[in-house]
């Protein structure tokens, strides 16, 4: 018989020398160094432009490299299963893996709002994958084939790879010496005047840079950026007609800011930069002979996202006692639109370690708020000696709203103040608080809701109006926060109730208690600059026909609080005793008066008040009203059983009228817009007959005190 001959096998499409073999080796070297170099590199241009290029590269090289392991599978499925079959097998399975994260990572990049952890962790090791099987299923295929003649040579391989990921690598760096990206200028003026030496520049602020140097207001600036892309809108919508962003563009701020450079030097409104304009304070803007002391950045954002993000450490002294660093910028990163905008959003989704240190632990801290929410004058402000100013900190601390070691008891700045809310953003959901879990779906407002309704509708910030409601809310104590709910009491932020007597004798003397106490405030209440803020109380008491007897606390026709009320203030003083009522607290050495509720805690005032002797009987109201539409009047008889209605509102306004004339001039046509916080409503009978005089008054009940 003659001897049946097996063909010859074709030669390999995937050989050594093949064109393919030479450009898939070439690419996945090139592809490998890029990557492992993101992941492991310090953040720099070059790592960018990196970034880049292994995206580009990877998308174009895309279909070759599948093509190649397709041919590469046909060329040698026919071998039978050993240790160099098995090791190509699953450095395939790896490649495979790697190029399809590799490909949804990218288009996460392109078109999401964030790259997805387990797909980049995903990219990242089946790359890891890939070169620990690929290396040593090549290496074992090289060292059998040496065996064969004639020996195949590996050297057009390696140098190709080789060669081509030289290049790539050098081509990265060619891009980023042509364009690194924006460069800042961290130099102060060259008429700089430091007037407390140059190694506290920004004095009398404690605000320090980690440079401690100038800082180029743009690398603060451009809060918009955060929101373009589609990333952090909602976030930036709830920041833009809040009191951080407002802080250097408030009139009333830039006219106290522009009294105190004319009285007591430029220099000196450093006090306030670190605090209320931290761009133009590090950029060295707030400086002798500059007319205008907040440059353009910062009189638009006031306090930034990332000068807020960028504060490194902080302090429990106050002042803007805060270290903040400069974050590196990424490729493009300022632009708004175009496709340098694309990319550089681009960069930040797939390249996101430098930006997520944006985010820190130290947030959550009230220690973190402190820095600011802390004010003292001392010496180099006031050439006399050091008086504390607000201090919401301490007040908390010494609280029963804080309970050490206990977050379960304590309620925290951030919690009241950045609530959580409903959110769509790439930073939602937090694993480190002890009733939070990375998927619930929520992050913490920033509105910054507290006590400010003037503002943002003098300015007309984008979104006042909903900023101005829910600030009203907040005061009445109707701003619902279910995180907490369950750690406060219902009701106002400070409740409100009446002590009278049942009854009260005609022509005597009427006695009135009005008890206030702190409910839902985590601090001392009002707080804040307590020279410019008022809270008061309004008291009117009506006969039985509604017409009012007695009233105090009302407000008049110029916005002016009637004197002689009970009022909720701070009345500090210069060192000559005269009164600080222009906010001109760098004069400031003391306080001649001052009186504000301790969270928790209760205050009274008491009125006593003369009890007419005529009293309307239920029959007079019925002749009274008839006589009002007939136009005849005729006087009750003295002496005849009623009763008498007191009403007491607990009043609210962020700044007096006196400063707003002062500060903006009286045709100005301005004041603060005057908030109703709460009420209480209460019946006194007067005269012998009171369940007659109960039915014409009915009896409201007033809210209670909290314990």
């Amino acid at each position: 018989m003659t001897p049946t001959l097996t063909p010859p096998r074709p030669a390999p499409r995937t050989g050594w020398a093949s064109r393919i073999s030479l450009l898939a080796t070439a690419a996945l070297l090139f592809l490998t160094v890029s990557g492992l170099l993101v992941t492991f590199a310090p953040f720099h241009a070059a790592i960018q432009w990196s970034v880049l290029l292994h995206a580009g590269l990877g998308l174009l090289l895309l279909a070759p490299l599948v093509w190649y392991s397709l041919a590469h599978w046909l060329d040698y499925k026919h071998f039978q299963l050993s240790d160099t079959v098995l090791l190509g097998y699953v450095a395939l399975a790896a490649l495979l893996v790697c190029l399809v994260s590799g490909l949804v990572v990218t288009w996460q990049g392109l078109f999401g709002v964030r790259m997805s952890p387990p797909w980049r962790q995903a990219h990242l090791w089946s790359t890891y994958a890939l070169v620990g099987t690929g290396v040593v299923h090549g290496c074992i295929v090289f060292i059998r084939s040496r065996k064969r003649s004639p020996k195949p040579s590996a050297r057009p391989l390696v140098a190709a790879s080789l060669l081509a990921t030289g290049a790539g690598l050098a081509l990265t760096w060619v891009c980023a010496t042509l364009y690194p990206g924006q460069r800042y200028v961290n130099e102060f003026p060259e008429d700089y005047n430091y007037l407390y030496g140059e190694d506290r520049p920004f004095a009398p602020s404690l605000a320090l840079t980690e440079s401690g140097g100038a800082y180029d207001a743009d690398s603060l600036a451009g809060s918009d950026t955060c929101g373009t892309a589609g990333c952090h809108s909602q976030i930036l919508e709830e920041w833009r007609p809040s009191a951080h962003r407002y802080a250097a563009m408030d009139p009333l701020f830039q006219k106290v800011q522009s009294v105190m450079a004319e009285q007591n030097g430029a220099e000196s409104t450093r006090y306030c930069g670190g605090c209320h304009d931290p761009i133009s304070l590090f950029s060295g803007t707030k400086n002798i002979f500059v007319d205008d002391l907040t440059g353009l950045q910062g009189f638009q954002e006031g306090i930034s996202c990332l000068a807020c993000h960028a504060v490194r450490e902080t302090d429990l002294q106050g002042n803007a006692d805060y270290v903040v660093t400069q974050p590196p910028s990424y490729l493009w990163q300022w632009r708004e639109k175009g496709a340098g905008k694309r990319l550089s959003d681009f960069l930040i989704r797939t390249y996101p370690d430098q930006h997520n240190e944006l985010s820190k632990r130290v947030f959550k801290a009230p220690e973190y708020c402190a820095a600011c929410h802390k004010q003292f004058i001392d010496q180099e402000v006031n050439r006399v000696g050091w008086v504390q100013l607000q201090n919401q900190y301490d007040n908390w601390k010494a609280s029963h709203w804080f309970v050490e070691g206990d977050p379960t008891k304590t309620i925290e700045c951030r919690e009241c103040h950045m609530p959580l809310v409903e959110s769509e953003d790439p930073a939602r959901g937090d694993d480190t608080d002890y009733n939070r879990s990375p998927g619930d779906g929520l992050h913490r407002s920033h509105r910054f809701i507290a006590a400010n309704s003037l503002v943002p509708a003098l300015l007309e910030l984008e979104g006042w109006e909903e900023q101005v409601r829910l600030t009203q809310e907040w005061l009445r104590g109707d701003f619902e926060i279910p995180e907490i709910a369950d750690k406060w009491r219902d009701g106002p932020a400070v409740t409100l109730a009446l002590d009278v007597p049942e009854t009260a004798e005609p022509g005597g003397k009427l006695p009135i208690r009005v008890v206030m106490t702190a409910n839902k405030v985590g601090h001392d209440f009002p707080t804040g600059p307590l020279d410019i803020i008022q809270s008061w109380v309004e008291l009117k008491v009506y006969d039985p026909v509604g017409v009012e007897i007695y009233s105090s606390g009302t407000v008049d026709e110029g916005h002016f609080i009637e004197p002689g009320s009970f009022l909720f203030k701070a009345e500090p003083v210069d060192q000559f005793g005269n009164l600080i009522d222009r906010h001109n607290l760098w004069e400031m050495v003391g306080v001649r008066y001052r009186r504000a509720l301790f969270p928790g805690y209760s205050d009274t005032v008491e009125y006593l008040i003369d009890c007419p002797t005529t009293v309307a009987r239920a029959e007079d109201v019925q002749a009274r009203m008839k006589a009002w539409e007939e136009q005849v009047f005729e006087l009750p008889e003295p002496d005849a059983p009623g009763s008498y209605t007191v009403k007491a509102r607990l009043m609210y306004r962020k700044v007096d009228q006196f400063l707003i004339n002062f500060l903006l001039g009286e045709d100005s046509g301005l004041t603060a817009p005057v908030i109703e916080m709460t009420t209480a409503e209460a019946t006194i009978l007067v005269g012998e007959e009171p369940e007659l005089a109960a039915s014409l008054t009915p009896n409201t009940p007033t809210p209670a005190p909290a314990g």
